[in-house]
């Protein structure tokens, strides 16, 4: 059978697994809109920022006789992110490795991610690979990215007016202690 070629943005899984095809290259990030969003501010995403992936299908024949279709994905690059101590950008490296078990239907699909510990997806004629390794990019981007040692130290805000009253006022627990301790004798 002649192998035919294949459109990441419009990919037939079915077609893909059944030839054990491959795909591979790279995306600007620019191209991958919800993962260039979540950039720093302050390091726009450049024309060189680049995600490199790979796709491959595969057929796995059951006991049954029944064939199980696959795709796997690999996908890496880097994004600058906001350093939630400093604020400045910190690069983060992303490295994604998922296996998607592909079944017939969304109904077949539920079961099948009840049933099993793998990621399974209903079959679709037109998937938009270059949506899923996004999705996988953003489901790998740390909740709270930070430098290991920030470039700059730390600068404690100084405290405002309101900050400076209510550590001159006594703490009321303070001045409880001292009505219990001091002499009152408890109660009568």
């Amino acid at each position: 059978m002649k192998e035919r070629g294949f459109d990441p943005d419009r990919l037939d899984v079915a077609a893909f697994a059944a030839q054990a095809a491959q795909l591979e290259g790279r995306w600007r990030l620019r191209r991958l809109d919800r993962l260039a969003a979540s950039a720093a501010p302050d390091a726009p995403v450049g024309d060189s920022d680049e995600i490199a992936w790979r796709a491959w299908g595969e057929q796995r024949k059951l006991r049954s006789g029944e064939a199980q279709t696959w795709l796997h994905v690999q996908a890496h690059g880097a994004v600058a992110l906001e350093c939630q101590r400093c604020l400045r950008p910190v690069a983060v490296a992303l490295d994604v490795e998922r296996s998607f078990l592909f079944v017939a239907g969304e109904r077949a699909a539920e079961q099948a991610d009840a049933d099993i510990e793998e990621d399974v997806l209903a079959l679709t004629r037109a998937l938009d690979l270059r949506r899923l390794v996004e999705d996988e990019l953003l489901l790998a981007l740390p909740l709270v990215p930070r430098h290991e040692a920030c470039p700059v130290p730390l600068v404690l805000a100084e405290p405002s007016g309101e900050e400076r009253e209510a550590e001159q006022r006594p703490n009321p627990f303070a001045v409880l202690r001292g009505l219990k301790g001091g002499g009152q004798g408890g109660p009568h």
